[in-house]
């Protein structure tokens, strides 16, 4: 049962976030507005969901006060008894809504993405199936307006990627891709394959959430800048003048690179991008080793060492093995149908979550 003071407590606190919200110093400090809105915006969510619960409670507890008067006729019984049913049908759906509700918003769900993909074990193989993987991410970016840009690519003389960096933005970026790092294993006969075996390979992708400026800071004297000439595949030139750009990060020993414009000053940019979303998740990493039993409820930890996915393509099957999903639709996945995928992903995280959560157990 929820407790109707609790209620009574979420919307004295809603009215007080709408207060401070419009207060003109918050209104000129983005960072602390939006640390207020996304609170706000989430006891939004959980009053919503209570409202209904309560309704829900208040139907049943009259339904069977009428059930047990014996001065009411039977007509009225009846449509209390259809009330009652009706209500208790409803209750577990609105008791489990309220609990999503109550897990805390990850504040990087609404973040733009920087995702990097490696070719691992398998050579050649493996370089190309790292290519693919860019091709299915890019392939479900613009299935949900999501948009794709390059940052650094480094080619493979076989064809595909040995290394390939990209940043993706729009609408919840973060929330969608964000249980993606790991890796991500291949089995399939290549091409070159002249005896029909089939080769196992694999790529590992990193998901970091971008971050602002007022995010993080990083202060100009740690940076050692270098810049060189941009390389194409096989060694060659893909321009004539040291536009490619290296940044090391001192104190963490973090290295960047971008090549892919052709302005030295852009590349800059998008370097100090990746390195500040490096740094972040680093410092991110750190916080969750620190809550153990916070990790051991996310779906995976996030480490690239982990195998989290297997593409079988003789099977044409698709396994992550974090939550033993098996697919038989791996061609439609590579061309980036992705949304059963990740929501079975979210799902499995949601249930971890609500098991965890303490809070909600004392108020429900």
């Amino acid at each position: 049962m929820i407790d109707k003071t609790y209620f009574e407590r979420l919307q004295i606190r809603i009215s007080e976030l709408e207060t401070e919200m419009s207060q003109p110093g918050v209104a000129a400090d983005p960072n602390k507005m939006r640390g207020l809105m996304q609170d706000y915006n989430h006891k939004k969510t959980i009053a919503t969901h209570a409202q209904i619960l309560l309704a829900l409670q208040d139907t049943i507890d009259e339904s069977k006060e009428l059930l047990t008067d014996s001065n009411i006729d039977a007509e009225l019984k009846e449509m209390a008894g259809m009330e009652l049913a009706e209500a208790s049908e409803k209750l577990p759906v609105a008791e489990k809504a309220i609990m999503i509700a109550l897990i805390p918003p990850d504040p990087s769900d609404s973040k733009n993405v920087i995702m990097e993909i490696r070719a691992g074990t398998g050579g050649d193989e493996a370089a190309i199936f790292a290519g693919d993987l860019y091709r299915m991410y890019s392939r479900y970016a613009e299935n949900h307006r999501l948009k794709i840009g390059v940052m650094d690519i480094n080619l493979s003389d076989a064809g595909g990627y040995k290394e390939v960096v990209f940043s993706v933005e729009g609408e919840n970026a973060y929330k969608q891709l964000k249980y993606e790092s790991g890796t991500h294993r291949v089995q399939r006969v290549p091409e070159t394959e002249t005896q029909g075996r089939v080769h196992t390979s694999a790529a590992t992708v990193a998901v970091l959430a971008e971050v602002e400026e007022v995010d993080i800071e990083i202060k100009n004297e740690d940076l050692k800048i270098d810049t060189y000439r941009a390389q194409g595949a096989g060694g060659q030139h893909v321009n004539t003048t040291d536009s490619a750009i290296r940044i090391t990060h001192l104190p963490t020993g973090t290295v960047v690179q971008c090549q892919d414009e052709r302005s030295q000053h852009k590349n800059k940019a998008a370097a100090m991008r990746v390195l500040r979303a490096r740094i972040y998740e680093e410092q991110q990493q750190a916080v969750d080793a620190e809550q153990a039993e916070a990790r051991r409820t996310q779906v995976g930890s996030g480490d690239r060492s982990e195998k989290i996915r297997t593409y079988n393509y003789p099977q044409n099957r698709l396994t992550d093995h974090r939550i033993n999903l098996t697919l038989y639709k791996l061609d439609r996945i590579m061309e980036g149908d992705l949304t059963e995928t990740f929501h079975a992903l979210y799902e499995h995280d949601v249930e971890l979550k609500m098991k965890s959560q303490t809070d909600a157990a004392a108020i429900l």
